[in-house]
């Protein structure tokens, strides 16, 4: 990645984190404890004058071996 995107990625990830402050510290809790196989995710969406819709899934092996090869994939980028 450019150091151009790379700044401006940064700069809309800290306008996030200021944004929605609960949320950031979720997700950072999240991450720093790490999502083990057979942990369920719910993600629930409530639009304006519309009946909220859910939706979940269990984590799979497969689905953390497709995380940990992006993951590699990023970090590959950052080795210059």
């Amino acid at each position: 990645m450019n150091p151009t995107a790379m700044f401006k990625l940064m700069g809309a990830k800290k306008e996030f984190e200021r944004n929605h402050p609960k949320f950031a510290a979720f997700a950072a809790n999240l991450m720093r404890r790490g999502v083990p196989e057979g942990t369920v995710i719910e993600i629930k969406i409530e639009r304006p004058g519309e009946e909220p819709v859910m939706a979940n899934m269990k984590v799979q092996q497969s689905d953390l071996e497709l995380l940990a090869s992006l993951k590699e994939m990023g970090s590959m980028g950052h080795q210059n």
